[in-house]
């Protein structure tokens, strides 16, 4: 099948595996759909290794405050909804009640309320949604744009749910937002490419007694999925070690 035919298929079956859409999620299709192609010059590889039906955990590197966009936006366009785990402090007014309406899990660190995010993922996998996460918990501080040391709230999912682990990297939005100089350049549009991995094979780490040993070896493992499909866009070696900021703090 070639490319253009895998498209074609990947958009009518999107027209029939969404299901119900929320007055929350219309209204952020509104905005953002358009969006992402005003800003972006988006390529999605792989995209049929999203699946069509069923629960998956799609996880990707965080490049930019842009990137959601082209993100989400690639999820849709392979026929299925995403649900972000995302920081609580965008949840606030009708912002944070558009986001509810349209599926997104806040996430609570250091608090008492820090299961519940975890509980949130899980029901919706079991109900066979799709999860999107970012594991390092904010755009990466990596002065190359390289995945940095990831939070383990993504082994948690993973060892809750028995789902399938899509690795995506991401490549282009930083372009359009720099985290590190803080700046725009929205025009002329940057491309982006989102590239989409084989499920990782975590089935050696199930069953066993969940210690912080265990959490980490599954963090590493999906991470080392993602750096690679980023390696991949950017045709480069990468670091043999993620980048440690101890800002960003870690997930017990």
């Amino acid at each position: 099948m070639s490319e253009r035919d895998e498209s074609k298929a990947v958009v009518q079956r999107g027209r029939c595996s969404r299901g119900h859409l929320s007055w929350g999620l219309w209204l952020m299709l509104i905005v953002f759909h358009p969006m992402a192609d005003l800003i972006f010059r988006r390529e999605v590889w792989n995209s049929a290794r999203i699946p069509a039906h069923g629960p998956a955990i799609i996880v990707a590197n965080h490049i930019s405050i842009a990137d959601p966009v082209s993100f989400a936006r690639g999820v849709w366009d392979a026929g299925r909804i995403p649900q972000f785990l995302a920081k609580n402090t965008l949840y606030r007014g009708a912002f944070g009640a558009i986001l509810r309406s349209a599926g997104q899990i806040p996430v609570y660190r250091a608090t008492s309320a820090a299961q519940d995010s975890l509980r949130a993922a899980v029901a919706a996998l079991e109900r066979g949604e799709v999860v999107c996460i970012y594991p390092e918990g904010t755009v990466t501080r990596d002065p190359d744009w390289w995945p940095m040391v990831a939070k383990n709230g993504v082994a948690r999912l993973v060892l809750a749910v028995d789902a399938p682990v899509i690795p995506v990297g991401q490549w282009g939005p930083q372009l359009t937002h720099d985290y590190h100089t803080k700046k725009w350049s929205v025009f002329p549009r940057k491309k982006t490419i989102c590239n989409v991995g084989e499920p990782v094979d975590l089935s050696a780490y199930r069953g066993r007694p969940i210690t912080p040993e265990l959490l980490c070896e599954i963090t590493d493992e999906v991470m080392i999925s993602v750096r690679e499909q980023l390696a991949e866009i950017r045709q480069e070696q990468p670091p043999p070690m993620f980048y440690w900021d101890a800002r960003t703090g870690t997930d017990e």
